[in-house]
């Protein structure tokens, strides 16, 4: 078990830290550190506000233009797609692109594209309407990857020692940024129409580039000798990441199926339906800076709120329509309790996985340093991109063939199969170190009495 006082293990000697970096936490913020926090603050921030603002009327919008709900799941589903593959190759080379430039490019990219998206309604209905929307979804999803994988590396770097509470911090700008982007992108849609939305939000992101080449630190680091495939191949690591994945499908299903479930159940407008969207995104937010103080200050709970959150997060949804089997009639109160409780629970399971990860990568030999925080960054992007794609394309598939109530019952299994792994898993991991440390106490003792003997005659 890790000290309280060193939230991210034992690490091995060297890096590219300063000697004592790893213990030393300085009482206030440098100037470099407030840049960073400003910058990572900024990339969260615009990201999810252009991530999240197609729910609300998207979905519609696409069916107009002939595209099915299957295809629909598609289109946000690819995004994930792409992000896993350039998550994989950021988080490799990202010493040798460098983290400013790759973060900065990243944004620029993904501000242009995102006001491409709102000149689509031009396209022509069908086959090129729908070619279209995968191209610049591909795209975004391309330099999001870019832009996040250096800004959680560039984040480690900056804060070695509150990895857990920098991140969960700074999730309340990506709450902010899903609690804005549906609200903001239904109003925009319902008063000025389509392109607005995305113009409006893509100028945004692109004027935070110049503010972002000024303030960001460049970090530099040699390349590491390691590997993504020794990294997942650690059995802590390899079940951290269906961690992440699981969690992840469960907030990419939300996407295609929600918006629809409430439009046609409770007949609500588009506006209206963005709000359905707060009672997750609020809850996650609020609820993220707890969890990774507590993840940092007492290191021994992160087991705990990983397998809690995640049995949590299988029963909401289970609720969430509710499943048929439950017998309950679907209730808007009650679906907006349910993802508020969703909310707190995913805070739960994922703020400590990055925190985790990074832990068992430094206690198996990995070097401290850059190389080894892309890896990791990467690695969990790639991770949360599997579930990202998967959850809104099988999301898609099962709401035409069962419905919403089955398909939300269904995708709580992910949840509650990731749950029940990490409770298994770190029983065993608790019962080996156990066995290990009385082996070591018995060897001990046995050598103790052997050097006695020579003495005693």
């Amino acid at each position: 078990m890790d000290a309280p006082g060193d939230p991210e293990g034992p690490r091995p000697p060297g890096g590219d830290g300063p000697p004592g970096s790893a213990r030393e936490t300085p009482s206030r913020l440098s100037r470099e550190q407030i840049f960073v926090l400003i910058s990572a603050a900024s990339i969260n921030l615009g990201s999810m506000m252009c991530y999240s603002i197609l729910g609300p009327f998207f979905p519609k919008e696409a069916e107009k233009k002939g595209a099915s709900n299957t295809v629909i799941g598609m289109i946000f589903g690819c995004y994930a797609f792409f992000d896993l593959l350039a998550s994989l190759v950021f988080g490799k080379y990202l010493v040798h692109i460098g983290a400013k430039f790759m973060f900065v490019a990243g944004m620029f990219v993904s501000g242009g594209v995102t006001v491409l998206f709102g000149v689509l309604d031009q396209v022509p209905e069908g086959p090129v309407f729908i070619a279209m929307c995968f191209l610049v979804r591909i795209t975004d999803a391309i330099s999001f990857s870019a832009a996040i994988t250096a800004s959680s590396s560039i984040l480690a770097k900056a804060f070695p020692n509150n990895v857990a509470t920098v991140m969960g911090t700074l999730e309340i700008f990506s709450g902010l940024g899903l609690v804005l982007g549906p609200p903001l992108g239904g109003f925009l849609y319902q008063s000025f129409g389509y392109e607005v939305p995305f113009i409006f939000l893509g100028c945004i992101v692109l004027l935070m580039v110049p503010l972002n080449m000024c303030i960001l630190p460049n970090y530099e680091s040699d390349p590491g000798k390691h590997s993504f495939w020794k990294l997942i191949t650690l059995p802590k690591v390899a079940f951290l990441s269906f961690v992440i994945t699981s969690l992840s499908s469960c907030f990419g299903f939300l996407d295609p199926t929600l918006s629809l479930f409430v439009l046609e159940k409770f007949h609500l407008p588009a506006g209206y339906v963005g709000l359905v969207f707060l009672g997750l995104a609020l809850s996650y937010t609020i609820s993220s800076p707890l969890m990774g103080l507590l993840s940092d200050k007492m290191p021994h709970l992160r087991k705990w709120l990983l397998v809690f959150g995640n049995l949590i997060t299988a029963g909401c949804y289970m609720f969430l329509g509710p499943a048929p089997v439950l017998h309950m009639k679907s209730q808007l109160w009650l679906l907006v309790l349910i993802l508020v409780i969703n909310g707190v629970s995913a805070g739960m399971s994922l703020i400590p996985t990055f925190p985790e990860i990074l832990s068992c990568a430094y206690e198996n030999g990995f070097e401290e340093g850059l190389s080894t925080l892309g890896l990791v960054s990467g690695l969990f992007g790639a991770m949360w991109s599997v579930g990202a794609f998967a959850g809104p394309t099988v999301g898609g598939i099962l709401y035409e063939k069962i419905g919403f109530e089955w398909a939300a019952a269904v995708q709580g299994l992910w949840a509650l199969t990731s749950g029940l792994l990490m409770g298994v898993f770190y029983l065993v991991e608790h019962s080996r170190r156990r066995r290990r440390s009385k082996f070591e106490n018995v060897l001990g003792t046995e050598e103790e009495r052997t050097a006695l003997l020579p003495g005693e005659t």
